[in-house]
């Protein structure tokens, strides 16, 4: 949206919005290559809302504000809500042929033209204020539960209940798998936890109902309660999907099948095993096609962002994730490769599984069943002529030996290790029989993570007492904290504690609980001459990270609490992660 400075300047004078002396100081203070509505608003001298509705009145374009507005679920439906959420764009009224359109910048032609091509209708775009679209964004999870619930309900009472105990046969499971009314609940479910952003899906028969579950930024929720005559329908159609056994009740079963979208494609995992009343199922739902996540989008900053790069950027050697299921390791590892993934090397992997397929990518699943295990894997891929290899996680001697030499041998490895911490490998690596004078030779960055949850842009800022201060100052290195912001330039130079505020979450209607997504705190440990040293002489893991932490490793608690400083997360959150 593009308003001439000289119309803009003249118009805010005359409605008296800004003094003459306002504007002059924002062209004065405005950052390089920033325009006046942009300076006037960094400055504090106007809203960015009251910039947007100046704007508009210059342009000629309506303003809208669709804070008190209810907007028709069928009308609000027909922009899909990752589209709506991407573009700031919301529809909300239809006149015949004609769609209103709700902007933050009219001038997104992109989005309009999608929107046009979907609809076949007339677009007609307004201007609206960042509070009014979030308002409106917001009533997509209204409408969602609402569609989805009713889909259920209805669906749920067509069902019959099969019945006192009788033990359904293979034809039946059959039948009952590709019954309407069970293969829309299905449906629904898969599409429910993919726009909600759920990582997994937990179907629990109960002794009389069915519960569902799912785990959203890393806490699990109840979504919704079935009635128990719907588990056997759901659990045969979660198996037909998944090509398993629908007469195998006694012993667990793990497949996978793929769901698509509003065209985004979804692999998901599934595993079910057998409880006291009926078969639960975990479906570990993976979008396909991520791409474009950097180091720095996943938390990594400073020092240990260096010392990261640094390694990705050697031809041989070992770079380890560490850390408990669900920490991240696997995206971290996947990142790393797309920074390698360059026509010039050749990239093998072994997973179990393959959770994102990659281009250019040579990936291979293991299959402990028939005996392909990651040793007979990594041993084959070696006569491949790899340049780089990712083995999905080192658990035995063998593979750790095999891991080990292919570092030696002109290959730059990457793995990860289920330790508590990035020190914590090295030892786990010793249990597993390697040599201490290899793992010198081939180690290069040790990475241990956790996942936090990420605060809302509604938050609530507070400054910290002397006695909280105090507690934290046993978690964490306190004054190591205050240097590392003050050399990344987050805080003052001459800040102290008692000047520096942290978040807390505010739950509002778009963030019911004050949380939103997830990034990772981590530990980077270089491994530096004085920590090999240290593995040389079979170090213990407490003075390895004493040596670590004295040539400026942060650690996880210690990147807690800096990125708490930045807003990002709460203490709160911080203290329950790095306590489980």
């Amino acid at each position: 949206m593009h308003v001439e400075e000289g119309q803009l300047k003249e118009f805010l004078l005359d409605s008296g919005l800004v003094s003459r002396a306002q504007i002059e100081d924002a062209s004065k203070r405005g950052r390089e290559n920033e325009v006046l509505g942009e300076a006037l608003v960094s400055t504090g001298a106007i809203s960015e809302d009251d910039l947007r509705r100046v704007e508009a009145a210059v342009l000629g374009i309506p303003f809208v504000n669709l804070e008190r507005e209810h907007i028709d679920p069928d009308i609000l439906s027909l922009i899909p809500e990752p589209i709506a959420r991407a573009h700031n764009i919301v529809a909300f009224r239809k006149d015949g042929e004609s769609l209103q359109v709700a902007m933050l910048d009219t001038d997104d032609l992109a989005a309009i033209d999608f929107i046009r091509k979907k609809t076949k209708l007339k677009i007609l775009p307004r201007l609206t204020g960042s509070e009014s679209m979030r308002s409106a964004l917001v009533q997509y999870q209204k409408s969602l539960k609402q569609e989805f619930g009713d889909i259920i309900a209805r669906e749920a009472q067509a069902l019959s209940p099969s019945g006192g105990g009788h033990e359904l046969g293979e034809e039946e499971l059959k039948r009952a798998a590709e019954h309407l009314p069970i293969v829309r609940i299905v449906d629904a479910l898969l599409r429910h936890a993919i726009i909600q952003g759920a990582s997994d899906i937990h179907i629990e028969p109960q002794e009389k109902e069915l519960l569902v579950r799912y785990r959203i930024d890393g806490i699990l929720r109840d979504a919704m309660r079935l009635p128990k005559a719907a588990s056997d329908g759901i659990t045969a159609r979660i198996k037909v999907l998944s090509s398993l056994r629908l007469d195998e009740k006694r012993l667990p079963q793990d497949g996978r099948f793929k769901v698509e979208n509003e065209g985004d494609r979804v692999s998901i995992r599934v595993s079910i095993l057998p409880t006291a009343f009926g078969e639960k199922i975990v479906l570990r739902l993976l979008p396909e096609g991520r791409r474009g996540l950097t180091l720095e989008w996943l938390g990594l900053h400073g020092q240990g962002l260096e010392a990261v790069h640094d390694a990705l950027k050697q031809t041989i050697g070992m770079i380890l994730a560490t850390g408990p299921t669900g920490s991240g390791k696997t995206t971290m590892l996947y990142t790393m490769l797309d920074i390698l993934n360059t026509p010039n090397v050749n990239i093998s992997t072994i997973e179990d599984p393959i959770e994102y397929q990659m281009p250019r990518v040579n990936q291979t699943q293991v299959r402990p069943d028939i005996g392909f295990s990651f040793a007979n894997g990594l041993r084959t891929l070696m006569r491949q002529d790899p340049d780089i290899i990712m083995v999905g996680e080192i658990r035995d001697k063998e593979t750790t030996n095999l891991a080990i030499n292919a570092a030696l041998t002109g290959h730059l490895v990457l793995s990860t290790l289920h330790t508590n911490s990035a020190s914590g490998a090295i030892a786990r690596l010793l249990d597993m029989d390697a040599e201490p004078f290899l793992l010198v030779s081939t180690l290069r960055v040790l990475i241990g993570e956790r996942l936090v949850r990420q605060l809302c842009r509604e938050r609530e800022e507070y400054k910290p007492t002397q006695r909280e201060l105090e507690e934290l100052g046993k978690i964490a290195d306190l004054p190591k904290v205050l240097a590392a912001l003050k050399e990344e330039k987050i805080v003052d130079k001459k800040a102290t504690w008692r000047d520096i505020s942290f978040w807390r979450p505010k739950k509002s209607a778009e963030c019911e609980d004050g949380y939103r997504g997830r990034i990772g705190i981590h530990e980077i440990m270089r491994v530096s001459p004085a920590i090999k040293e240290l593995i040389g002489k079979r170090a213990s893991t407490d003075e390895i990270e004493t040596q670590a932490r004295k040539e400026g490793m942060l650690t996880m608690a210690e990147d807690g609490v800096f990125k708490a400083v930045q807003g990002i997360t709460s203490i709160e959150e911080v203290m329950r992660v790095i306590s489980e």
